[in-house]
């Protein structure tokens, strides 16, 4: 039985471990990055390769070492050096004394003829029919589905929770019950187990808290040890945080549907071209957040992501014009949480000033001298 491993990205893992043993493969579940994890990267990576390609090889490194004979993962287009990921990291990886292959997936409208010659060798070396292959993707699909629906259920339960750490405490909880269901009525029963434990957190229905939208790029932004566990920390300061991507949604708009134009159009007047990875995305989506009411923006970006500093040049002007405060973070090996901490600290302060002062706008023109 072949050994079959993947990033890390998130809580997908579960999906993704599902889909290899359900194939008929031994799954390698990659463990969650760590600091061991970054330094063995940034060891053997280009001094200025990006974040997530370190913390990825770093992770390639662990499951190569616990076994792993087979590595799927995805590719890219357009100007991010992602397309060119996987290829360097398989030249590192057997520079270093590594067997194995490696099959890089990149969005199938970029190449439709070879997605399917990939898709087929690897189909066929699990030794399924397709109509077989098709249901083992429907129910890592709908265990994928339940994980982003969890993790949006718990950023909006978070900042009503009267114990701090129960909602992320609950959320941990259903992480086991979801991993334990595997065909589509134990999916649906996990669904409804673990929606009512998150419902059940005992909260403090009266609070008003802030919301903010979290923008940038999808490695950094869907695993919480990249952006420092960004959305609990602003939920346990009592903002209801929404992220721009979600894993199904990025697949079936982006990957599948070939891009999100809504947003890339709302980026146009701003970004009126495809500079790769989601630069067009931060920009839409920053004014798709200001347009639904949102009280600020948050963009996670790796240092020396060329999507994204093309995306956080532009910001400003989008934040002026649609007066919605944008604050940028940009991810290292060298950053540390205090110091992420301490800025949003200050933007939250900013953010609940700023709507104190427009809640209070309309009784001003009542004030005498007015």
């Amino acid at each position: 039985m072949k050994k079959v491993s993947f990033a890390h990205m998130g809580y997908s893992y579960l999906g993704f471990k599902q889909l290899v043993e359900d194939m008929g493969f031994a799954a390698i579940v990659p463990p969650s990055p760590s600091p061991a994890t970054l330094d063995r990267g940034v060891q053997y990576a280009p001094e200025f390769a990006c974040i997530p390609f370190k913390m990825v090889l770093g992770t390639y490194l662990e499951v190569l070492e616990q076994g792993a004979e087979i590595i799927i993962t995805s590719g890219g287009v357009g100007p991010c050096r992602a397309g060119l990921y996987g290829m360097l990291h398989e030249k590192i990886l057997r520079n270093l004394g590594f067997d194995f292959e490696i099959f890089v997936f990149d969005p199938p409208l970029t190449g439709l003829w070879r997605f399917y010659s990939k898709l087929r060798r690897v189909v066929r070396g699990a030794g399924l029919s397709w109509p077989a292959f098709v249901d083992v993707v429907r129910r890592a699909w709908a265990k994928l589905k339940l994980l982003d629906a969890l993790e949006q259920l718990a950023s909006n339960t978070r900042p009503y929770e009267l114990k701090r750490g129960e909602t992320t405490r609950t959320f941990h909880d259903c992480l086991k019950i979801v991993d334990q269901a595997r065909n589509l009525k134990e999916i649906a029963s996990a669904r409804q187990e673990c929606q009512q434990l998150l419902q059940n957190i005992p909260r403090d229905p009266g609070r008003h808290p802030l919301k903010i939208g979290i923008v940038g790029e999808i490695y950094v932004m869907l695993e919480p040890f990249m952006n420092l566990e960004i959305e609990k920390t602003l939920g346990e300061m009592g903002v209801v945080t929404h992220r721009s991507i979600y894993l199904t949604q990025y697949t079936a708009t982006d990957v599948l549907a070939h891009g999100t134009m809504d947003v890339r159009q709302l980026a146009y007047p701003y970004l009126n071209q495809f500079v790769g990875g989601h630069g067009q995305n931060s920009v839409g989506e920053t004014i798709l957040y200001a347009r639904n009411g949102f009280d600020g923006v948050v963009q996670v970006a790796p240092f020396t992501c060329i999507p994204e500093i093309v995306a956080k040049s532009i910001l400003p002007r989008v934040s002026q014009d649609f007066r919605i405060p944008v604050l940028s973070l940009t991810i290292d090996e060298q950053t540390g949480r205090a110091g992420v901490e301490t800025r949003l600290e200050a933007f939250i302060d900013l953010l609940r000033e700023r709507r104190e002062q427009m809640e209070a706008r309309p009784y001003a023109a009542l004030l005498p001298g007015y």
